[in-house]
């Protein structure tokens, strides 16, 4: 059987207590803060803190309750009641769920997340985010998370695990999506990521046995690609060519800017020299060398300044090159340390701690060879600051070096580094947005890495790999500047396509004919012949370019070759004749009109080739390469060739191709042509 009852603690004794005893016991009496008089117990504690020391004896406002769980342990709780009838109330419900627990009508686990039922809110996201930390989340991550979280905590006035309802909260993130007087709307990746936090947080609580399921799993996210309030775009290599020089020269250029007279200042009223009635005159690129030039006339006196200015220069010109020649992210770049270079290695490179990388899986990251050298001066000009060497430059080759510890920052990246960013290229003016609403950030110095790996023609994969990303339409699509892509490029690299039309009977009629002149055609063709060589499924679409000249030409094009690569290998010498294509894997079915055993698509010029073989010399034939390439003379000159011009053979296989023939026809007009021409009967 349970009991309610109410805790006691210990106080010091109110200021102005009258002492005096009632039944053996000392009392204290007071007035409270409003005026009424309040009696309580004194004692001195024999243990603790507190030892010795007179305090007073005072009871909780709300009610306790003792009893034995399911398990049979005995528990404490708080009832949250005043009043002692509602706190045995409560103390029947909780015992009558232990009776449950025994009898096996829920289980314990139920029964623990009806106890969570009633915890406090703030308790459970206290917990969550030690948890987050436990597992090594990142420290902008877990404040980050927590800030969203509870945000909504407050904004909702939500005190229990049951408050969180999916209702409620897709009411609230519709309503911050609407614009409101003095605020702006929240965008559609603002509004996910508040959607995100709460849901790992429903997650954990499932995980954790304090939720049956998470509340908040069906609600949709926003579409990001609608509402993009920021889209970053890459720079392009005269950009970064002029970033990179005002980032050299800015810091002391700053020392060197001229003054102008501020426009609708009354210099008349105010003192002559009066900061109000000048200002310094913005830099430009153009004007940068001489405002160094006047910034260095200006320090002469003070060369300790000046060379820190200079060094400023240099440092943030590096981060910008280490940057964009790397992809890394801005915290990645102010993470590095002198001990994750590799510099003396045959392929520098730079290692990145698990703990500070973005997908904490710990990379190497090629450096280019010219940066790895600039970090190798900048590691020695550190060197030499440690030494404590007079020139704070520190480049001398005189100066003393000493050994840096391993920790030691390798780049000093500010927390406004977007901020400088954003001065620089002002200076170097370019603009932060461009015509599209595009803008340039620190991190678009990555978009610049992505974008300049796939105008080189880096493949795909490989980008992906030197961009650290988990998927291939990260890298080509987020991180790819579609406007810095050579497309038109592209596009003209694709082979020509030239037509031509004729009439279909007039072609009929000649080739019945026997005609051996036919118009110039430039198309390529691909014929099925009835051949013996019935296993070789090899086909190559081949394409013969009409000259007027006696000298014979040919270009071929190789269908298995890339359309990137060369489209077209053109000779002036004698025609030659090679092997080609790939394997024909959709073999056709014998035409029942034939009576053969079936065609098989032969590249023309092999059919040549095979067809000269067997002529009259005995069927010798010059030797051959391991590409099939005839070697020890051209296949015209050395073998049994055919004495057919580019011109005429080309043209009699186009229109056979564009004839609306059977195959048995065509094939039997490809015989007839090369009978013709070796001085045999078709069929033969």
């Amino acid at each position: 059987m349970g009991t309610v009852f109410k805790r006691t603690a210990t106080k010091p004794l109110p200021v102005g207590a009258e002492f005096f005893s009632r039944k053996g016991q000392r009392l204290a009496k007071w007035l409270d803060s409003k005026g009424r008089t309040r009696t309580a117990t004194v004692v001195v504690p024999t243990e603790g803190k507190f030892v010795g020391q007179e305090r007073i004896v005072v009871e909780t406002p709300t009610f306790f309750a003792d009893y034995r769980d399911g398990n049979g342990h005995l528990r404490r709780v708080a009832t949250g009641c005043k009043d002692e009838t509602a706190a045995r109330a409560v103390l029947a419900g909780l015992e009558k769920r232990a009776e449950k627990v025994r009898s096996g009508i829920i289980t314990t686990a139920e029964n623990a997340m009806a106890d969570h039922q009633h915890t406090a809110l703030a308790e459970h996201l206290a917990e969550f985010v030690a948890t987050m930390q436990a597992a090594g989340r990142s420290e902008s991550h877990v404040t980050g998370t927590e800030r969203l979280i509870q945000r909504v905590i407050d904004e909702l006035s939500l005190r229990r695990l049951s408050d969180i309802q999916a209702g409620k909260v897709e009411r609230w993130l519709g309503q911050q999506t609407l614009a409101q007087p003095g605020k702006p709307a929240m965008g559609a990746r603002t509004r996910n990521s508040y959607l995100v936090a709460l849901r790992s947080f429903c997650n954990w609580c499932v995980e954790r046995d304090r939720l049956p399921f998470n509340p908040l799993a069906r609600i949709s996210h926003a579409d990001e690609k609608v509402d993009q309030r920021r889209q970053r775009r890459a720079l392009t290599e005269a950009e970064l060519s002029k970033l990179l020089i005002v980032a050299r020269l800015r810091p002391l250029a700053e020392f060197g800017r001229e003054t102008v007279t501020t426009p609708g200042q009354d210099t008349g009223t105010r003192q002559k020299r009066s900061r109000a009635t000048w200002t310094l005159k913005p830099l430009k690129f153009d004007e940068l060398p001489d405002a160094v030039e006047l910034a260095r006339e200006r320090l002469k006196d003070n060369p300790t300044f000046l060379a820190r200015q200079e060094r400023l220069g240099i440092e943030r010109a590096l981060a910008y090159k280490l940057a964009v020649t790397t992809g890394l992210r801005r915290g990645e770049l102010a993470s590095l340390t002198v001990g994750q270079l590799d510099l003396n290695d045959d392929f520098p490179h730079v290692r990145l701690k698990a703990a500070d990388e973005k997908n904490r899986q710990g990379n190497s990251i090629p450096l280019r060879r010219d940066v790895a050298d600039e970090l190798r001066e900048w590691v020695a000009s550190l060197r030499n600051i440690g030494a404590g060497s007079a020139n704070v430059l520190a480049f001398r080759r005189d100066a003393v070096a000493v050994e840096l510890p391993a920790s030691t920052r390798l780049l000093t990246i500010p927390k406004a580094f977007c901020r400088i960013l954003d001065r620089d290229l002002k200076a170097a003016g370019i603009p932060k947005r461009d015509d599209r609403g595009r803008t340039i950030d620190v991190h678009a110095l990555r978009h610049t890495f992505g974008t300049m790996l796939s105008v080189a023609g880096v493949a795909p994969r490989v980008a992906q790999a030197a961009m650290r990303h988990s998927s291939i339409d990260l890298t080509m699509n987020a991180y790819t500047d579609p406007r810095l892509l050579d497309v038109q490029g592209a596009v003209e690299s694709l082979p020509s396509i030239s037509t031509t039309t004729s009439d279909p009977n007039e072609n009929r009629q000649r080739i019945a004919a026997g005609a051996e002149t036919f118009t110039p055609s430039a198309v390529a063709v691909l014929v099925a012949v009835p051949t013996d060589f019935s296993r070789d499924s090899q086909s190559t679409a081949v394409t013969l370019n009409a000259f007027p000249s006696e000298a014979t030409f040919t270009k071929t094009l190789d269908a298995s070759s890339d359309r990137a690569t060369k489209n077209a290998r053109c000779s002036m010498k004698t025609a030659s004749i090679s092997k080609g294509g790939q394997a024909d894997l959709n073999r056709r079915p014998p035409d029942p009109q034939s009576g053969a055993a079936g065609f098989q698509p032969t590249n023309a010029k092999r059919v040549a080739k095979r067809h000269s073989r067997r002529g009259s010399s005995g069927g010798s034939s010059a030797p051959e390469n391991e590409r099939g390439e005839v070697v020890g003379g051209s296949a015209v000159s050395q073998s049994n060739s055919l004495p057919i011009k580019a011109d005429s053979f080309c043209a009699a296989l186009a229109m056979i191709a564009s004839l609306p023939l059977s195959d048995a026809e065509k094939a039997d007009a490809v015989r007839r042509i090369l009978a013709e021409q070796s001085g045999k009967q078709p069929g033969g």
